[in-house]
């Protein structure tokens, strides 16, 4: 049983930034290497980070099997589409319809907000990543690359599913 829980504490915020290191490093490490990862997780996934995303409008919820937390995701509102920024579930705990829990919560949540679309990035190479969101309906309709400082760039995939 997948139970979502809005993530509204600094408890709840560590919680994430935890499970973040440990998805992320098994995850990414391969991806875009160590350095990159280190970087990323301090700059986005921190309790600090979480933080202050949270107070700009994104809005993060932890997602738990059997009472136990195993992931999370945000998202923010945009004008024309609900922005999902984040959906890590550990390796561990995939395969036991988790991530098509928090879509549905999505989708119910973009339904309630007028919007007719649910976007996203993914890292170009994180090829089992983007078969799930296309087995899900998410469709490719950009390529987009972005700097995030320190020398980094995130080279990625934008997607998109249209919501009925």
């Amino acid at each position: 049983m997948t139970t979502i829980l809005h993530a509204q504490t600094n408890a709840n915020y560590k919680i994430i930034a935890n499970l973040a290191t440990i998805i992320w490093t098994e995850h990414y490490t391969p991806i875009i290497g160590e350095p990159q990862v280190v970087y990323m997780l301090e700059k986005f996934q921190s309790a600090f980070a979480i933080e202050d995303q949270i107070e700009n409008g994104m809005l993060y919820y932890l997602l738990e099997y059997k009472n136990t937390p195993v992931g999370y995701f945000s998202f923010s509102k945009n004008k024309e589409f609900l922005f999902l920024s984040k959906l890590y579930i550990l390796n561990t705990a995939r395969g036991n319809g988790i991530g098509s829990a928090a879509l549905s919560f999505l989708e119910k949540m973009a339904k309630e907000l007028h919007l007719k679309k649910i976007k996203l990035t993914v890292n170009k190479f994180n090829t089992n990543s983007i078969k799930a969101y296309e087995k899900m309906g998410f469709i490719i309709i950009e390529a987009l690359i972005q700097d995030i400082g320190n020398g980094y760039v995130m080279n990625d995939y934008v997607l998109e599913k249209l919501i009925k």
